[in-house]
């Protein structure tokens, strides 16, 4: 099988393509990146070089440049995982989202339904539900589309995209709503790998709001092999939800990332809300659990003492992104000259 990964230089991008990798040695991969803020080449520096692996600097929502590469050879799925996905960065500026969650979904949609690309598997999050009440049952598949931030809204439409190709015409898409993610190579400015860094720099630990707000967390490598069994066995058109059962105040998980790191509670830091702060977000995964066999293998209370350790042995790797350093790779390399993200300070995005 040759799949064309969009976004393959991000979290969940990097750590499915070493995945894949893995599980099926005779795949072959392409990796299409914009190389913006989040991506980072040093994710995949051990698949770098690997037969079947291949990397493309690019943007997908440049319909030449994606056009041109379908049009040179086939792929037999594309699973979209390029994206904008900073909740606090689409308040500030709502307009980057809309480009490539948006526009760049559009002209993958397009260039497959062209190439003749037999699986388009669209990457979501549980974030266009929008916000659940203490009380109310997790999401399902069924619940209706109600995004509270510019980044849901945008991957919301996205979504909608891709069904109304599946409906018009006939495009065999699939889309995935997953819930928050962690593991190894998240991008510094998400919740547990700023609290864990921070922690280990005995910097301040900031926290929005009262650190209520509640969120149902996976395993990256847990939600790679949901993603393989949806492109192996899923059914076109359909939607599936992929969530853990486990739901956990940001407080609750500061908490025990500090435990972890034998660091004291006083590192905590409330700094003001965010406005629209969704307050809580559950899945409902029995349906992928039904259908396709599905079951998550990691327990965030069980793990956390296992990653604190990996971004303990990688300090240089996350050092490096908060120094900007990784950066200058891609400028020598590429000729680029993309600004570096600065830590997040102000607040933690649990999104």
């Amino acid at each position: 099988m040759h799949i064309l990964v969009t976004g393959g230089a991000g979290f969940i991008g990097s750590n499915f393509i070493r995945y894949i990798l893995t599980a099926h040695r005779d795949w072959l991969i392409t990796n299409l990146d914009k190389l913006t803020y989040a991506g980072n080449l040093e994710n995949l520096a051990d698949v770098e070089g690997r037969p079947g692996y291949t990397f493309v600097l690019g943007d997908i929502a440049d319909r030449a440049q994606v056009g041109e590469l379908l049009g040179k050879q086939h792929f037999d799925a594309i699973i979209n995982f390029a994206a904008e996905s900073h909740v606090d960065r689409s308040i500030l500026d709502a307009s980057p989202f809309i480009d490539t969650n948006v526009c760049g979904t559009q002209v993958l949609l397009e260039a497959a339904r062209a190439g003749g690309v037999s699986r388009f598997i669209q990457v979501s999050t549980d974030e266009v539900y929008g916000s659940l009440g203490p009380g109310d049952p997790p999401f399902t598949e069924e619940s209706p589309l109600a995004p509270n931030s510019p980044y849901a809204a945008s991957k919301a439409a996205a979504d909608l995209l891709v069904r109304a190709y599946h409906r018009t015409y006939g495009l065999p898409a699939i889309i995935t709503r997953c819930s928050n993610n962690y593991g190894p190579y998240q991008f510094p400015e998400k919740l547990i790998p700023l609290m864990i860094t921070n922690a280990l720099e005995n910097k301040p630990l900031p926290v929005y709001g009262d650190g209520l707000n509640i969120r149902d967390w996976i395993h990256v490598e847990d939600h790679c092999r949901a993603i393989e069994l949806v492109l192996l066995n899923g059914r076109p058109g359909e939607v599936y939800n992929i969530g853990a059962g486990c739901e956990l105040t940001n407080l609750d998980v500061v908490r025990a990332i500090l435990r972890a790191l034998g660091r004291p509670e006083s590192l905590i830091t409330y700094v003001p809300d965010r406005p629209g702060h969704d307050r809580r977000y559950a899945i409902d995964a029995s349906k992928i659990r039904n259908t396709l066999g599905w079951v998550p293998r990691y327990k965030l209370q069980e793990h956390l003492p296992e990653l604190a350790c990996w971004y303990q042995e990688h300090s240089a790797w996350w050092q490096r992104i908060k120094a900007g350093e990784y950066r200058r790779y891609y400028d020598v390399q590429y000729g680029q000259r993309a600004k570096a993200s600065p830590q997040q300070e102000k607040g933690s995005d649990s999104a």
